[in-house]
């Protein structure tokens, strides 16, 4: 991989760049290359930022100003498309394919807030619906709910960010982002797209460091409003509890199953239970972890699943063939692998993987994993899936119900009862028919329930969260001052 940063790299205040004596080397997963180093921000930098933050509060952006910056930001993500692909590729490891469609999805994401900065807006109330209300004129307007504190992870270091940053940026709130430890380049190669766009340094700060450190600050600063947070679902609740006076809005973690009645179309099943199951290597919150297929197709349903896995690009995520590159780091091929082993072990079948070199996991395939297995309880977050056969719906549907988790489950089948059915009984925040449980638009309010979150992504869904409703009253008919 050619990319590679020179000196050390400032972080952002209120726009501005700050070096510290304390830095971060950031390294490719797939080889360990050194593509930068970083400067560490600490508390007192929070501070600052959070102070700047409130003055760029008080001095606001009209949403016409909101809306042009964030066109203008997404022209310029189309521009610099390449080069950002080959900064998160490489921080990540991202197969290069995919890194592209995150840009384009960013851009999406950008335009999309860009529109709700234009639209989003109060209501007329009818509040001569009441006697004591005849005469007066009534209207909410909606208000930015303050400073955000956004907090990424770093599967999806450029996109996930835009999530964060261009919803805030549209509904008027200026934003402090912690990105994730592993990405912060990319973070900031995304908040200097804004800058150049024409955003006010003020409403933006970028402030890698210790994730106990700069979270604790922002979550126990009563200046910040809003925390905005994807990632553990550990992490996520104890922000929760921390905060108890802000928003906290929490995108979390999954176990997402997807069922395959008899009646499907298995072609169309496989291929995209497959992708959802191996794309960026697992790591994606709404991956394919779970598969039942009914006992009368299973065996069909896992030779083409099977098929399609032995095909898939493994390796240097640069490579334009390769699907499944590294995982993340090292404690996380650690933890994959052992839950393999783990269900080897209770009685799976090993349809297809089962391997790994250094942080690159062969796309694996279990059978009949057991109910009680991390692989069937726990987010894997890592190139793995289960196939399991079962007699009845309501078995399915207990099956795919059976977790803490509740983002996204799917169901493929002709029958459109039964599809109707499983959106009444799957208990997820999204359930889609005929398509992968991984598939997302950035437009769709995106979410779960359970230990999978609190609320809905999308930038319409996210500025409605970010901003509160303002009641506004006048009397139409009060009685004018005589002149004197």
């Amino acid at each position: 991989m050619s990319i590679k940063f020179e000196g050390r790299q400032p972080f952002l205040i209120a726009g501005q760049p700050v070096y510290s004596g304390n830095a971060d080397v950031v390294t490719a997963p797939f080889d360990g290359a050194v593509l930068g180093e970083v400067s560490l921000a600490g508390r007192s930098d929070v501070d600052r930022a959070i102070t700047l933050a409130i003055e760029a509060l008080r001095r606001g952006l009209a949403p016409y100003q909101r809306a042009e910056v964030l066109d203008e930001a997404a022209r310029l993500l189309t521009e610099r498309r390449d080069i950002l692909a080959e900064v998160l590729s490489a921080e990540v490891g991202k197969p290069i394919t995919l890194a592209r469609g995150e840009v384009d999805r960013a851009v999406s994401t950008v335009r999309f807030s860009a529109a709700v900065a234009r639209t989003f807006a109060g209501q007329g109330v009818t509040i001569d619906a009441a006697p004591a209300g005849a005469g007066k004129l009534a209207y909410t307007m909606a208000v930015p709910v303050g400073v955000v504190a956004a907090i990424t992870p770093f599967n999806f270091p450029l996109n996930l960010v835009a999530h964060k940053l261009a919803p805030a940026i549209a509904a008027g709130c200026p934003v402090v982002l912690k990105p994730a430890p592993q990405a912060p380049l990319t973070a900031l190669a995304f908040a200097q797209v804004l800058l150049d766009a024409g955003l006010p340094g003020d409403f933006l700060s970028v402030v890698p460091g210790s994730p106990e450190e700069i979270g604790a600050a922002l979550t126990a600063d009563d200046r910040v409003a809003a925390i905005t947070f994807t990632g553990s679902t550990r992490v996520g609740w104890l922000l929760r509890q921390q905060a108890p006076r802000k928003k906290v809005l929490l995108e979390l973690g999954n176990s997402a199953p997807a069922i395959v009645h008899s009646d499907a179309d298995l072609e169309m099943a496989a291929a995209k239970l497959t992708a959802g199951a191996f794309a960026f290597a697992g790591q994606s919150c709404v991956s394919v972890q779970r598969v039942y297929a009914h006992r009368d197709i299973v065996d069909e349903l896992s030779n083409l699943m099977v098929g399609r896995t032995l095909a898939i690009g493994v390796g240097d995520p640069a490579d334009e063939k390769v699907t499944v590159g590294p995982v993340i780091d090292d404690p996380a091929r650690r933890r994959i692998t052992s839950w393999i082993d783990e269900a080897v072990d209770a009685g799976a079948g090993i349809l297809a993987g089962g391997t790994a070199a250094d942080r690159v996991i062969a796309p694996t395939v279990l059978a009949e994993v057991p109910a009680d297995s991390p692989l069937e309880r726990e987010e894997a977050f890592g190139p793995v899936f289960g196939i399991s056969a079962y007699d009845t719906v309501e078995t399915a549907f207990s099956r795919a119900n059976d977790t803490r988790f509740a983002l996204q489950a799917s169901i493929f089948t002709s029958d459109l009862r039964l599809a109707l059915d499983a959106t009444k009984a799957l208990a997820f925040g999204g359930v889609l028919v005929n398509e992968a449980p991984t598939f997302r638009t950035d437009a769709m309010p995106y979410g779960g329930n359970q230990d999978s979150g609190n609320t809905r992504e999308g930038p319409a869904s996210a500025v409605r969260e970010l901003t509160e409703e303002r009641l506004v009253i006048f009397d139409q008919f009060a009685t004018p001052r005589s002149a004197a």
